[in-house]
């Protein structure tokens, strides 16, 4: 179902809880709610529609990825930038790195590792940063 963008920043600034496979309507409004916003948007987590759990959707242009309960587990090479959000109005200033290493679960609840770059590496240090009610 596509949800409505959360944009209620004392909502945002929470943290997120782990996700359990009871929660896998969640992955199902993500994948709606970024494919209604792939116009303006190219990640999203859980909290951003209203649910505060440890789920993001990442958009890699050919394709969208869902990783539940994603923890950076190694960050390389910051830089700073800056970055709009759905949930906010503008850009705002943010440090970001340009290698990074998650531990996450896929849709399916497995578990893996994986190293991330460039781009792809920026959305998912932005979706995370939701997850710990961080508000660029």
């Amino acid at each position: 179902m596509i949800k409505q963008i959360m944009r209620d920043v004392l909502f945002l600034g929470q943290k997120s809880e782990d996700a359990t496979e009871a929660d896998k309507q969640i992955i199902a409004d993500l994948h709606d709610t970024l494919k209604a916003n792939h116009d303006r948007c190219v990640g999203m987590a859980a909290n951003m529609i209203g649910y505060k759990k440890r789920i993001i959707i990442v958009s890699m242009g050919f394709m969208d990825f869902v990783m539940v309960n994603p923890v950076i587990t190694q960050k390389l090479q910051p830089y700073d930038t800056e970055e709009g959000c759905l949930s906010l109005d503008g850009l705002r200033k943010t440090r970001r790195y340009r290698k990074i290493k998650v531990q996450f679960l896929d849709e399916e609840f497995q578990p893996h590792t994986q190293e991330y770059e460039g781009q792809i590496a920026q959305i998912i240090q932005h979706e995370c940063d939701h997850l710990e009610g961080i508000i660029i």
